[in-house]
């Protein structure tokens, strides 16, 4: 117990310490709360630190200088304490909740309420922890402490209740047990899937920022195996699930994403499942691509998530042909747009393609010609040198030197492309 108020006493900051001595000084309560208590009991870094208080927003305010009315009707208002973000510090009144129409907030706050009240409504026992900065007390009426010692995630009370009224909470806890890599109480993951409705009416935004998160974990398998099991992927992305039905694929699928470092690339792992078997694995599968933007997008990816993930996917097969010639993998290579071909060979990587990152790497390594930019000759010499008009046709040529230095580098050269230039196209026979 000391070691614990050691720890917090030492991580919180001195202006969210000022704000808590003001509100203190003025009779009220305040505690902080949340996913920073939480994390300095860890040893954590904290993020944001919240404050609770039993004081309502028009009894803040004119304790201090500098207060921003952001959620007023929640409860919610920030004192400015400097600049920046971490200036800025959250104060909501200690609140009861109605309930959750929309699934995602409630419909109606009731203020007044004791402080255990106010932890009651919280999502996950580690998260339901407070400290008392000016009383050096941890209020800890669910058990988060000891949570937090077995590694364990469980809802705060009745778990279908508390994930059923906010459905986002399902991949919060899937979330967490990724990030803090605990393992998830059985009766809060079994109570995920009657929570799932809920789920499907939560923003498509939301959900996409969730899975951000997820992928920026050290595993991300810790949210995405209990994700799958329980039907949150399925309602989230119902396509993807579709494809990894066999216990084997879910395991590889799972393996690549955790091999992968970079969250980018990981995005593109999470929808290498849409490529298709029968596609050419030495070609981009086109088709593949457009799916995965489809699903990108409407997951409301950004457009430059959606774009990565969709070139990602098209060549994740290419990953699985056992052997490759330095040719094959430049015309591979030569498909992809320049500034995404490293997130590819890491994709690759992680596929364990062996053979065909090894000669990609040594491709890139030597800067070989894989784009019409690439060339040591351009459309105005061609034009200026064949007395060439613009057009379609100057395109055409470019294209052609362009296909003759993947099969051999060495021909790019200005004397060597213009004396090819210059020999008659082949006709057909």
């Amino acid at each position: 117990m000391t070691d614990a108020l050691e720890r917090l006493a030492a991580a919180v900051p001195a202006n969210v310490r000022a704000v808590c001595k003001t509100l203190a000084q003025a009779g009220f309560q305040a505690v902080t709360v949340g996913g920073a208590v939480r994390d300095a009991l860890l040893e954590r870094t904290p993020g944001d630190w919240d404050i609770a208080t039993s004081a309502t927003p028009d009894q803040v305010t004119p304790l201090f200088r500098h207060v921003i009315p952001t959620g007023i009707q929640h409860g919610t208002v920030t004192v400015v304490t400097g600049k920046g973000v971490h200036g800025h510090v959250e104060v909501t009144t200690f609140r009861g909740e109605g309930a959750y129409t929309d699934a995602r907030r409630p419909d109606s706050v009731v203020f007044g309420v004791p402080l255990i009240e106010d932890l009651a409504r919280r999502d996950l026992v580690v998260n339901a922890i407070a400290y008392d900065v000016e009383r050096g007390e941890i209020i800890d009426p669910f058990g988060g402490r000891d949570d937090i010692a077995n590694r364990v995630l469980r809802a705060v009370g009745d778990p279908v209740a508390r994930f059923t009224e906010d459905g986002l909470r399902v991949m919060r806890a899937v979330r967490f047990a990724a990030q803090l890599e605990f393992a998830l109480d059985p009766a809060t993951e079994a109570a995920i899937a009657p929570a799932l409705p809920s789920l499907a009416k939560v923003s498509r935004e939301r959900v996409a920022d969730e899975l951000r998160k997820i992928l920026a974990a050290r595993k991300p398998s810790r949210a995405l195996a209990p994700a799958l099991r329980t039907g949150i992927i399925a309602t989230v992305l119902p396509e993807l699930a579709a494809r990894l039905t066999d216990d084997v694929a879910r395991r590889g699928w799972l393996d690549v994403i955790d091999r992968v470092v970079s969250p980018e690339v990981r995005l593109g792992a999470v929808f290498a499942p849409f490529a298709t078997p029968t596609a050419d694995p030495r070609r981009a599968d086109t088709a593949c691509a457009r799916e995965v933007r489809a699903r990108a997008v409407s997951l409301k990816l950004s457009t430059h998530e959606a774009d990565l993930a969709a070139r990602l996917a098209s060549v994740a097969r290419a990953a699985g042909e056992p052997t490759w010639s330095p040719i094959e993998t430049r015309r591979l290579l030569a498909e992809i747009e320049r500034e995404r071909r490293p997130a590819a060979v890491e994709l690759w990587q992680a596929e364990q393609g062996d053979a065909l990152v090894g000669q990609a790497t040594q491709a890139l390594a030597a800067n070989v010609p894989l784009a019409v930019g690439d060339l040591a000759i351009d459309g105005k010499t061609l034009m200026a040198e064949l007395a060439l008009a613009p057009g379609p046709a100057i395109g055409k040529l470019l294209a052609a030197l362009l296909d003759a230095v993947i099969v051999d580098p060495s021909l790019n050269d200005p004397a060597q492309l213009l004396a090819r230039a210059r020999q008659p196209a082949p006709t057909d026979t």
